[in-house]
């Protein structure tokens, strides 16, 4: 569907950000701890965070938060029928931008090997 290989996309940026941790380690600290505690199972369990990471991800047409979120979901044991019901509300939500960057997270989880339910 698509040229990016999200896959390749979040390699290259890991590499990235790996340098960044090095050249700003209190901001990647700070970074990183703000991840953990808006991501930590509470209220709500961390897959439906995801979820709602991957709707915000579309709407703000970030490629690599969709490699991100997408990885994380598969590994979270998230389904494709799942997965598809979120993109759906992220295309409500945000019109026809919005269902462009659906194909697109679709396609970064095909790319990702994610099951096909």
């Amino acid at each position: 569907m698509s040229n990016t290989s999200y896959p390749a996309l979040t390699d290259a940026i890991s590499r990235q950000v790996g340098q960044l941790r090095q050249g700003i380690p209190a901001t990647m600290k700070g970074f990183a701890a703000l991840a953990q505690g808006a991501t930590q199972s509470a209220a709500l369990d961390e897959k439906t965070k995801e979820l709602i990471a991957m709707g915000i991800a579309i709407a703000l047409r970030c490629d690599g938060c969709i490699g991100f979120h997408t990885r994380t979901l598969i590994k979270l044991g998230t389904t494709r029928a799942e997965f598809q019901e979120i993109l759906g509300v992220a295309v409500y939500m945000g019109g026809g931008p919005s269902l462009m960057y659906a194909a697109q997270a679709l396609d970064a989880w095909e790319q990702f090997d994610g099951p096909t339910d």
